[in-house]
């Protein structure tokens, strides 16, 4: 059941329509859905990354979804360039899987953390995202999507990772 912080994520109107739809493509095209996401941790300055898409909205961390014939690394790795111009310089940590049943009963989403990683420039608004930047963990946007903050507290706060996105 979703919480009144959760409610206020929920996508609504053509945007909401939009998502469903595009998701009802990825079902007729695949049985299953697989997607990643990564938390990306600067630890020197104790600063998360998280992008602000132009379709949903709430912080979250980069991510997507995985494509026929690509690895869950890969996805990660094409992601996080195409969201946040950011390049690996080590391999990600698998932290978690999560059951997405917010999206559908199909999908599932891999939580990588990243802390070797480039940025060798500044992610500029585009037309999928709006924008992204790293926040200091105490100074998290109020707009945080709640999954983002749980993800947070279970990789980096010790909290028992839920089996739920």
């Amino acid at each position: 059941m979703a919480t009144n912080t959760e409610a206020a994520f929920r996508q609504t109107g053509w945007a909401g329509l939009r998502a469903r739809l595009f998701h009802l493509y990825f079902v007729l095209r695949r049985p299953m859905t697989l997607g990643v996401r990564g938390l990306i941790h600067d630890r020197t300055a104790n600063s998360v990354f998280l992008i602000r898409h132009t379709y949903v909205p709430g912080w979250q961390f980069p991510g997507g979804g995985v494509e026929v014939g690509e690895t869950l690394a890969e996805a990660l790795a094409r992601e996080l360039a195409e969201e946040g111009n950011i390049a690996l310089t080590a391999p990600p940590v698998l932290k978690s899987m999560h059951f997405n049943r917010r999206s559908s009963r199909r999908d599932h989403v891999g939580l990588y953390l990243i802390e070797h990683f480039n940025q060798a420039a500044p992610k500029l608004p585009d037309h999928e995202i709006a924008e992204g930047r790293f926040f200091p963990l105490d100074s998290l946007p109020k707009e945080t999507t709640p999954a983002t903050l749980r993800r947070i507290a279970e990789v980096l706060g010790g909290e028992p990772p839920s089996p739920y996105w």
